[in-house]
């Protein structure tokens, strides 16, 4: 990075791309913290952090961090829960779990969380950011739960339709959305623009020269929205809900950061993420933004894809991208007044279409049929109990799911020639194929000998054990001789 500072092509170049970054990462700040009910400042001063501290610190060169809509839902629900000042707290706690956790070298781990179960996690927030900022563009309070905002979309269009001040709200909203879409579609030099800044400008540029009566983001001022975390705060991190809250924000922050990780560095050729050092810096960085009182941060995807695209050559580019944000925060406060929210609303709107993985569906249910049931229950919780428990039944669903492809078994039965009948059991004998193995077994003759050869089998626990040994002792009947069983050998068993 300091090597950078010597050669001018690669300053400029990294100088550049910061710019781009900036422009990209200043609309986003702005949009997640008022989606999660936090003064707007806050959502900036995690970018600042997430590029001077983070982006000083080793794990990876070109990955950006900052504010990310895949949080939005639970921050909101954690100042919804807890209070504006318990967020430090939480996320000050976040950062030193995620500091642990990379000491004790877990960085790496978080990489075998299925990607089912993250891309189901990443829809169902997309599905809440969706349903909730309608209300937004609209300038309605949205309903709490994820099922009353569902419910309420048909009162919704009614207050659109019946409503001049929601339907102007809403039609800058879908403007903002509009452009998103449409910017793509342009020639190169105009997409040098980022299309998030574009968008929310033409926006903020209509409303401004129109006259349009439409709520704007409310400032507060740096020193103003800071509030570090009080001791009564610290104090109750202790209590069950707190610590639950803790556990999902360093889940998903850290499974966001590394998944983002492995894509970036799919990007480019240059050095490859160290992930436990990585998981350190985002500890680091969460640490610092706790202290602050600001929203957590996590590595995001868009801002780091754009720092590569932007041809950033060192980790210099993503330092100065936060060097750009605090003199924004610092000279041109007042700027951030004039964004109207549903604008805002739109940006984050439009990021919650692109974290359902729609193109992917098709060709998962064709090939991986599970995969698609645990992404949708995954999805469908979180919608409708909240992030936490939807990620927490989905991790489950997917360790079942595991298990049953894993316990794969065969059962033969054949009659030799002496009356004699031999079950051969092969595979792994779990409790999860018990129903099917017993089912079988108990069909067979109660007066005819009978031998259950388990040599084959390269695992047999507890549970399928136990009930074999049962069924054997009480299947055949009187006068009859006993069931016999050639269980595995034990290092075969142990496997």
């Amino acid at each position: 990075m300091f090597s950078a500072l010597k050669q001018p092509a690669v300053l400029r170049q990294d100088a550049l791309a910061s710019l781009v970054v900036f422009l990209v990462a200043l609309p986003l700040c702005v949009g997640v913290a008022v989606a999660s009910g936090v003064p707007a400042e806050l959502g900036l001063i995690t970018g600042i952090v997430g590029g001077l501290v983070v982006g000083a610190l080793p794990g990876s060169t070109f990955q950006v961090s900052g504010p990310a809509a895949g949080l939005t839902v639970l921050v909101f629900e954690a100042v919804r829960e807890f209070g504006l000042g318990m967020l430090g707290a939480i996320v000050l706690a976040t950062g030193v779990l995620q500091l642990v956790l990379g000491l004790l070298k877990f960085g790496r781990w978080f990489r075998a969380i299925s990607v089912s179960v993250v891309h189901g996690m990443l829809a169902g927030i997309g599905l809440v950011l969706i349903f909730g900022q309608l209300y937004t563009m609209a300038g309605v309070k949205q309903p709490r739960s994820g099922l009353d905002k569902i419910a309420g979309i048909p009162g919704l269009a009614v207050d659109i339709f019946t409503d001049s001040a929601a339907l102007t709200a809403f039609a800058v909203g879908a403007g903002t959305i509009a452009v998103l879409v449409v910017w793509k579609k342009l020639p190169a030099k105009a997409q040098l623009v980022p299309a998030p800044l574009a968008a929310v400008a033409l926006a903020t540029a209509v409303t401004v020269l129109g006259g349009l009566d439409v709520a704007n983001v409310e400032v507060r001022g740096l020193a103003d929205a800071i509030q570090p975390p009080g001791l009564n705060d610290l104090t109750s991190l202790g209590g069950v809900a707190v610590l639950g809250t803790v556990i999902a924000f360093t889940l998903i922050a850290s499974a966001e950061t590394l998944f983002s990780a492995a894509a970036v560095d799919r990007m480019h050729d240059g050095p490859r993420t160290h992930y436990d050092k990585e998981l350190l810096a985002q500890g680091v960085g969460n640490a610092v933004c706790g202290v602050l009182g600001a929203l957590p941060m996590t590595a995001v995807i868009v801002r780091s894809s754009a720092n590569v695209q932007a041809g950033a050559k060192t980790a210099l580019s993503r330092i100065l991208h936060g060097a750009w944000l605090l003199l924004f925060v610092v000279l041109l406060p007042q700027a951030i007044g004039v964004i109207p929210l549903a604008a805002l609303a739109g940006v984050l709107v439009h990021a919650g279409c692109k974290l359902i993985p729609v193109k992917e569906l098709a060709p998962l249910w064709r090939e991986h049929r599970g995969e698609v049931v645990v992404l949708g229950v995954t999805a469908v919780a979180i919608v409708t109990t909240s992030m936490f428990e939807g990620v927490v039944l989905g991790i489950l669903l997917a360790v079942v799911k595991t298990a049953w492809d894993t316990s794969k078994v065969q059962l033969d039965v054949r009659e030799l020639t002496d009356g004699r009948m031999v079950a051969t059991v092969v595979g792994n004998a779990t409790f999860l194929r018990l129903p099917r193995i017993l089912e079988t077994l108990e069909a067979l003759p109660q007066d005819r000998p009978i031998e259950i050869d388990l040599s084959g089998v390269r695992h047999l626990d507890h549970a399928c054990r136990t009930a074999l040994e049962g069924w054997a002792a009480r299947h055949n009947a009187p006068g009859t001789e006993p069931v016999l069983m050639r269980h595995p050998e034990p290092e075969k068993a142990a496997v």
